[in-house]
């Protein structure tokens, strides 16, 4: 048999013994530190004790927080339902003064006097853009004055004491008439045109018409409330 003991087959023999020996030295090493860690580990309990239960002697700071989260909360959402109103007011007294093209400041009054006199916003700027087209210093030739031209003698019965001038007063001027006018739904039980048309015409001349059987109708009353679906009144 040859010797190869030098040769190129020879040497690739050693090489391969060489990197079996390197694998098993790896995986002698391996299997050492798993032991290690084996051993080293602490045996778990196989019965869990039980974590101990600390009793608490403060049962009333805890209602006391309690309450007092409470209470904070509804704080909050009193607040909440503040703003959320200022809001919607905003908004809506924003879309009358773009349909009317009005002043901002016009429009917040004539919606909050509404609301203050139980009309509805909605019938209080068509009654203020007929009356006078939002005209507060508006004088008819019978002597209605303002935005709601509502004549001195009535404007008495409602404000005592005002004169033709106060009537001038744009915020005076609508309280005065949208009082009126609800004083005029409220008698007529909930009739909005027929109140309507009171305010306009005058009550002598409406309860003529109907006591001769006529329609008291001019025509006002349908124009005012033109598509309106509303009641005229809120409570």
């Amino acid at each position: 048999m040859r010797n190869l003991r030098g040769t190129y087959v020879h040497r690739g023999d050693r090489a391969r013994r060489a990197r079996r020996i390197r694998h098993l030295l790896a995986a002698s090493g391996f299997a050492l530190a798993v032991t290690l860690v084996a051993l080293n580990r602490k045996p778990q309990l196989t019965t869990a004790e039980a974590a101990p239960v600390v009793e608490q002697s403060g049962f009333s700071f805890g209602f006391g927080e309690a309450t007092r989260l409470r209470n904070e909360l509804e704080t909050t959402k009193g607040e909440l339902d503040l703003v959320r109103a200022q809001y919607e007011r905003a908004d809506r007294v924003l879309k009358y003064s773009s349909r009317y093209h009005i002043a901002g400041d016009l429009s917040a009054s004539i919606f909050d006097a509404a609301l203050a006199e139980g009309i509805d916003p909605e019938l209080a700027f068509r009654l203020v853009k007929l009356e006078s087209d939002f005209n507060q210093h508006a004088t008819s030739p019978v002597g209605a004055i303002g935005l709601t031209q509502v004549m001195p003698a009535t404007a008495q019965y409602f404000k005592k004491g005002i004169d033709r001038e106060g009537l001038y007063d744009a915020k005076t001027n609508l309280r005065v008439g949208f009082r009126y006018l609800r004083t005029l739904v409220d008698q007529y039980k909930g009739n909005t045109k027929l109140a309507l048309l009171v305010y306009n015409r005058g009550e002598v001349a409406v309860r003529n018409a109907l006591a001769a059987g006529e329609n008291p109708s001019n025509g006002y009353d349908r124009l005012l409330t033109k598509g309106y679906k509303g009641k005229g009144v809120i409570e």
